[in-house]
C-alpha cells in the first residue's frame, strides 16, 4: 500500500465518527485525524506519509506514518509572545533525499523580535530535527506582538516565498528599508536571488518582493506555479493577492476596510501603482492559510480558493473563474488556521477551537 494512504489510514483507524457537512459538490465527509494540540498553527503532509503539524507555543509533533506520534527536538527556540511563536511549516518537493524541513517562527535579535526563517534536517526516525539554522531575519524588527504573516511557499523555481506582516506599524508597509509588510523571496540556503525586483535600488532591503501589505496568513501557488496571498484586513477588507514582483499592494494607503475604531484608511480603495486584490471580504472574516485545489477528489473545484476564518468558524472557498464565496461550516470548523490539500486530494485543515485536525472527503 502506498505509504501515504497507510499513514492517513493509521490515523483513521482510532478517529470518532465522520460529520456529514453539506456543499456544492455534494455530501463532505469530515473526520478528526488527531488532537489535543495547543494552539496549532500549520500542518504539512510528509513523502513518506508522515505528517508534521506545528503548535505556536514551540511544538512541532511528528504523526508518524505507523500511527505514533511523537514530539520533534532540535526545533528553534522561538518568543511566544501575543501572536508570535512557532508558525509555518514548508516541506520541500525533494525532501526524499535531501531531509530538509523549513520552518517561520518569531525570533528575538538584539533587543527586539521579528519574522524569522530556518531549516534543519528530520532525522531518520523523525524525531528530531538535526543542525537546525536559521537563514533569515526580518531587519530592524519591532517589539509589537502582532502581525508575523508568516507563510512559506516554495516556488516552482526552488525558490522560498516569505510572508511578513507590518508588525502593527502600518507605514513601515510602504517602507522598502525594512521588511515589515512583505513578501520576501530567498534561495533555499538564504542568499537573496540576483533577479529580485528591488536589487541595487539604494537603502532598499533586497529580499523584498513585494511590498504594501498588511499581514499575510496564508500563501500558495495556483496550478501554474502563479503566487497567491490572503491578509488581513483591518475592519473590513481582507483580500486575496496575485503576488507579482515588485508590487506594492497599497497598505495602508487604499484599502477596502476601515480602522477599528471606524475611522477612514488611507485614501480611498484605489491609487495609482497600487495593486488591487483579486477579491475582498467585507466584513473581514479573518483569513488563515491557503490552498489552491488540484482538482483531484473533487473536478468542479480544480483551481478553486480555500483559506480559513478565524472569525466566522468556517472554511470559504472562493470560485475560480467567478470568486464567488461558498462557506464550509460545520461544528468542527472552529477558528480554522490553516488548510492544506492531503496527498490523495483529501483536504486538511487545523482548528485551534478544538485544537485538532481534520480531514474533509466526499
Amino acid at each position: 500500500m502506498n505509504p501515504k494512504i497507510l499513514a492517513v489510514s493509521a490515523l483513521l483507524a482510532f478517529a470518532p465518527p465522520a460529520l456529514a457537512l453539506d456543499s456544492s459538490a455534494g455530501d463532505l465527509k469530515v473526520v478528526k485525524l488527531a488532537d489535543g494540540f495547543d494552539e496549532p498553527w500549520s500542518v504539512e503532509a510528509l513523502p513518506n506519509g508522515g505528517i508534521l503539524v506545528s503548535e505556536r507555543a514551540g511544538t512541532l509533533t511528528h504523526l508518524r506514518a505507523d500511527g505514533s506520534r511523537v514530539q520533534v527536538n532540535g526545533v528553534p527556540k522561538v518568543v511566544d509572545r501575543g501572536q508570535g511563536g512557532l508558525l509555518d511549516i514548508m516541506i520541500p518537493r525533494d525532501f526524499a533525499t535531501s531531509r530538509e524541513v523549513y520552518l517561520s517562527y518569531a525570533n528575538m535579535d538584539g533587543t527586539s523580535y521579528g519574522t524569522a526563517l530556518g531549516r534543519g534536517k528530520l532525522n531518520s526516525d523523525g524525531t528530531a530535527l538535526v543542525g537546525f539554522k536559521r537563514i533569515f531575519q526580518q531587519a530592524r524588527g519591532s517589539d509589537a506582538a502582532k502581525h508575523f504573516g508568516s507563510r512559506i511557499v516554495e516556488a516552482r523555481d526552488g525558490s522560498i516565498f516569505l510572508t511578513i506582516g507590518e508588525r502593527g506599524e502600518r507605514p513601515k508597509a510602504q517602507d522598502l528599508q525594512n521588511h515589515n509588510g512583505t513578501v520576501v523571496r530567498l534561495r533555499r540556503s538564504g542568499v537573496v536571488p540576483p533577479d529580485n525586483p528591488f536589487i541595487g535600488l539604494p537603502g532598499a532591503e533586497p529580499e523584498i518582493y513585494s511590498y504594501g501589505h498588511r499581514n499575510p496568513q496564508g500563501a500558495a501557488l495556483d496550478l501554474n506555479g502563479n503566487l497567491y496571498v490572503v491578509e488581513h484586513g483591518a475592519r473590513g477588507g481582507d483580500e486575496l493577492n496575485a503576488i507579482t514582483p515588485g508590487g506594492n499592494y497599497g497598505w495602508p494607503v487604499i484599502s477596502y476596510g476601515r480602522h477599528y475604531s471606524g475611522a477612514k484608511i488611507g485614501e480611498g480603495t484605489t491609487k495609482a501603482g497600487m495593486e488591487q486584490p483579486i477579491h475582498y471580504w467585507d466584513p473581514s472574516i479573518a483569513p488563515s492559510g491557503l490552498m489552491i485545489y488540484s482538482g483531484k477528489l473533487w473536478p468542479n473545484w480544480k483551481g478553486d480558493f480555500f483559506t480559513g476564518s478565524l472569525k466566522f468558524d468556517m472554511i470559504s472557498r472562493l470560485d475560480a473563474k467567478t470568486f464567488k464565496e461558498e462557506r464550509l461550516q460545520s461544528t468542527r470548523t472552529g477558528r480554522v488556521r490553516d488548510v492544506v490539500e492531503g496527498p490523495n486530494g483529501e483536504i486538511w485543515f487545523l482548528s485551534v477551537i478544538d485544537g485538532a485536525l481534520y480531514q474533509i472527503t466526499p
